[in-house]
């Protein structure tokens, strides 16, 4: 595809970046990633691509890695954290393309940002380039990096993340909030759990203060998540090597599934889990923001990568049908396409925070009960206007 005059600047070389730009080049449009790191990689971690996600990467040409790379879960399946209870069921392998015309899959985190590394020309990632500072002249924007390099574009994008730089630089230091939730990760061979048996299914177990996540990633690898509520973090660094036998005290007295799971566990990392309030607005002239820099939220939707995804469409979108002078304009418009979208799903991310952590009492059977009647927001209807929603046409949904 011809590349219009319209050079624009990413800064940040994480899922979001890459799938902006990715995007970007799909409508024509002359973009560059820069890279804080000398090599772009993801530590063992588990990633849920939902359909409004996979609806942009197929479009993109990623139909094949996601397939070989992929796991589709057959159903969601919540548990009551000590017998084990079903609390709700709900089909997804199928069931998903069959609502929303694309699959939903769990992923290695790596293995995706290896994909949207494949799929974007070489020479339009620059790795190695710490943002330093911008200035905004009206007519364009120029950037400069700590290892002296000197960049000029018609717009750029904060994909830099929670911690943006860039966003910092429009708005002023603001740390980040700590949500009171702490959580531990991992990965295990699937060899090792043999003797539970495990479907391919993304398993939740609910409890007081508490909850378990675990599922398949590749065909033989298991991720685990354990979301544990803690009132403050004292640690000089938001992610390090955890205990396992830290976690398997927090855990003491839960089903012995999710005991197995973490008996076989061999190495953990605990993070502190942030966020940040919906922004009013994250544009100034020429300059915006994407993904976590804008919209940070909890892992209790799924949805951060998917958000991300969705922003650089609409971003695309927003950009590939206007000239130079129009950027500020074009924007303005992503911003505003965006801005109740995100919103909402933070929030729902936050509230899924209190309702997965119940303590045992009459709110948590009212929540189980609401769950057994399939009144929640993992039914195919409910989620229809998160995972029906197109980003790369925002104009044509009607809600969302």
């Amino acid at each position: 595809m011809e590349h219009k005059e319209l050079p624009i600047a990413i800064i940040g070389g994480g899922i979001g970046g890459l799938a902006a730009a990715l995007s970007l080049l799909r409508a024509g449009v002359d973009v560059h990633v820069y890279e804080r790191a000398r090599t772009i990689s993801e530590v063992g971690a588990g990633i849920a691509v939902s359909p409004n996600a996979t609806r942009i990467l197929h479009r993109l040409g990623l139909a094949d890695a996601l397939e070989a790379k992929g796991v589709k879960p057959t159903a969601w399946h919540y548990h009551r954290w000590n017998d084990g209870r079903t609390l709700i069921r709900t089909p997804l392998a199928g069931a998903m393309e069959a609502a929303f015309g694309f699959p939903l899959y769990h992923m290695h985190r790596a293995d995706l940002v290896k994909a949207l590394m494949q799929a974007l020309p070489p020479e339009r990632l620059h790795i190695g380039h710490t943002f330093k500072a911008l200035v905004d002249h009206g007519d364009h924007v120029e950037a400069e990096f700590e290892n002296g390099a000197h960049i000029r574009a018609d717009a750029l994008v904060g994909a830099d993340g929670i911690r943006s730089m860039v966003r910092q630089m429009l708005f002023g230091p603001e740390q980040p909030r700590f949500t009171g939730c702490i959580a531990y990760r991992g990965l295990v061979p699937a060899e090792r759990l043999a003797h539970l048996d495990l479907e391919k299914t993304a398993q939740v177990w609910l409890g007081p203060g508490r909850h378990f996540v675990h599922m398949y990633i590749q065909k033989q690898l298991v991720n685990f998540v354990a979301v544990i509520e803690q009132d403050t973090w004292t640690k000089e660094s938001w992610t390090d090597q955890g205990k396992v036998a830290d976690v398997l005290a927090a855990y003491e007295g839960w089903h012995p599934q999710v005991r197995s799971i973490l008996e076989a566990v061999d190495e953990t990392f605990i993070w502190a889990l942030l966020d940040r309030k919906p922004m009013a607005h994250w544009s100034v002239g020429r300059v915006t923001l994407l993904g976590d820099a804008c919209h940070p939220m909890l892992p209790f939707r799924a949805q951060g990568a998917a958000q991300a995804i969705e922003d650089g469409a609409t971003l695309a979108a927003c950009l590939s049908h206007i000239g130079i002078p129009d950027v500020p304009e074009a924007l303005r418009k992503y911003e505003a396409l965006r801005l109740a979208r995100t919103a909402r799903v933070q929030g729902e991310s936050a509230a899924n925070k209190t309702r997965h952590h119940l303590p045992d009492g009459p709110a948590q059977q009212a929540r189980d009960a609401e769950m057994a009647r399939g009144g929640t927001d993992f039914s195919p209807e409910a989620v229809a206007w998160l995972y029906g929603y197109d980003a790369g046409e925002p104009g044509a949904n009607p809600t969302g």
